[in-house]
């Protein structure tokens, strides 16, 4: 799998690296149409390699689609966050309900859960409690 992944990531870098040797062109990226920029009055274009316009627009796209898939998803981390509470809850009360409604042992039984707890021993692996 590490293999498959670096071969992709290599072929990936390949694939950048041909696009922007074949994009060395400079080209003027403006924010504003001309015919508002004289109302702003500054500079609101610059001038970059074909390329890099063409990788900064996909980081750009990258992040929107980012934060925007995070805000989608937002009040189902919030539902599974609730849920988790929930559960938690709901376990700290199973096992206050076990420990204040436990019934008193008996002297067998309590005999064979200390032998089933004890690791087994012996050539079958089959361990007998010992008599006392």
């Amino acid at each position: 799998m590490r293999a498959i992944r670096l071969f992709f990531i290599v072929l990936l870098a390949a694939v950048l690296i041909l696009v922007a040797l074949a994009n060395r062109g400079a080209m003027t990226v403006s924010l504003l149409p001309e015919n508002l920029t004289r109302f702003t009055g500054g500079q609101w274009s610059v001038t970059m390699p074909a390329f890099l316009a063409l990788f900064l627009a996909m980081v750009f796209g990258l992040l929107i689609g980012l934060v925007w898939e995070w805000m989608r998803e937002s009040s189902q981390r919030a539902e599974a966050k609730a849920r988790a509470r929930e559960l938690a809850r709901l376990e700290r009360e199973v096992g206050d309900l076990r420990r204040t409604h436990a019934k008193p042992r008996d002297e067998v039984l309590a005999i064979l859960d200390d032998a089933s707890a004890r690791p087994a021993s012996g050539a079958g692996g089959a361990s007998v409690p010992a008599l006392r």
